[in-house]
């Protein structure tokens, strides 16, 4: 093959990769602003500045596109590395820790992510990467947060801590939390999670002991006499 040949072949390899990264680019943006259900293939077209068959020539699929896209949004915005949480043994600590770390992510991505869930339940061709990309780390997530809580359930008590983890790391909760700021919403999600682990609370500003509730001694009745009327 001639030098000329292979300067086109590369050249022709170097325009394709940059169309492909406009198209994307394209896709993310609306996909963040109006959500992919309401995305349409002409205005990609139009914003990345192609014809909508190079669109399809690029991304035959709704699938393709949605993949490339994913791909290239988590490159901007890493999710928080749960392996860096292993080094917390403290239940408590790694509770708060890793949902603090993860609730900052969830504030930083929220527009994306609230699009992405909702129109996940009406455009098929989503799940999947969905499924593989969110589902798939949260599992990790969970995992390696209940991990140190989990020693020793099992049956009910086992079911009540996974129920809660699950709950805890969910988008829709944190949203319902952020209010409070990452903090404050991380220590009362964890706080959750010991309950039903039935684990003594921490206090304020402290990281809780995984140790036992003690049962609650019943308050003693006391007798109030009524109080008379004050004279007007």
């Amino acid at each position: 093959m001639s030098g000329k040949r292979k300067y086109e072949l590369k050249q022709r390899a170097e325009q394709q990769a940059e169309t492909r990264r406009r198209i994307t680019e394209a896709t993310v943006e609306l996909h963040r602003t109006v959500g992919p259900a309401a995305t349409q293939i002409s205005e990609i077209a139009r914003r990345a500045g192609v014809q909508r068959v190079t669109v399809y020539s690029h991304f035959p699929d709704g699938a393709d596109l949605f993949a490339a896209c994913s791909a290239h949004w988590r490159t901007l915005h890493p999710a928080p590395d749960p392996g860096a949480w292993l080094a917390l043994a403290n239940s408590g600590q790694r509770l708060r820790s890793g949902l603090c770390e993860l609730y900052s992510w969830y504030r930083e991505t929220e527009p994306m992510l609230a699009n992405v869930l909702r129109d996940v339940e009406i455009v098929p061709a989503m799940r999947p990467v969905v499924e593989q990309g969110l589902g798939e780390y949260l599992s990790v997530v969970r995992r390696i947060l209940g991990d140190p809580i989990r020693v020793g359930s099992r049956g009910r008590r086992r079911a009540r801590i996974d129920s809660t983890l699950h709950a805890i790391t969910d988008f829709h909760l944190w949203r319902s939390l952020a209010p409070l700021g990452d903090v404050d919403a991380a220590d009362l999600a964890a706080g959750l999670v010991e309950l039903a682990a039935n684990v003594r609370p921490a206090p304020a500003g402290r990281t809780a002991a995984a140790v036992p509730a003690q049962p609650e001694t019943p308050a003693p009745i006391v007798q109030v006499t009524p109080v008379p009327p004050i004279p007007q």
